[in-house]
């Protein structure tokens, strides 16, 4: 309980910023993870902002809409849909950005520079021993 109320205190720091720009932490983290990593494929996205996969598909349809990332199927794999943010998603990183930024440097000097990165690692660790995943 201890992770899920921590994550929620640091998200009520972020939401009010995303909000102003109708976004929810689950569009936000696809926006990010496009912006940040590029192209992805439906199941590399989902895998990479941690969203089951028929969230995402219903996530991506909407944000799609706002034409915020355009959605294509792969011309190589008929079966793999390809996601990629379009200039408007690009244009909503840049705006709330610097405010995320703002909030984890924050975060960082209330908390300590070297504690948040030893925290980090530990996190990190734990998820990959429990949760088979890559390291982030």
């Amino acid at each position: 309980m201890i992770l899920l109320r921590t994550r929620e205190i640091m998200m009520e720091k972020f939401r009010p910023n995303l909000r102003k720009y109708d976004l929810t932490d689950q569009q936000w983290r696809v926006l990010r993870a496009l912006f940040d990593h590029g192209v992805k494929d439906l199941g590399e996205l989902a895998d990479l902002c941690c969203i089951l996969k028929p969230s995402i598909t219903r996530i991506i349809r909407s944000m799609e809409k706002r034409n915020l990332l355009a959605k294509n199927v792969d011309v190589s794999d008929n079966r793999r849909t390809i996601v990629s943010i379009m200039p408007r998603g690009e244009d909503l990183v840049a705006r709330i950005g610097p405010n995320s930024e703002k909030i984890y440097q924050e975060m960082t000097s209330a908390f300590g520079e070297s504690e948040l990165e030893d925290l980090y690692n530990k996190l990190d660790a734990l998820a990959q021993k429990i949760g088979n995943r890559p390291a982030s």
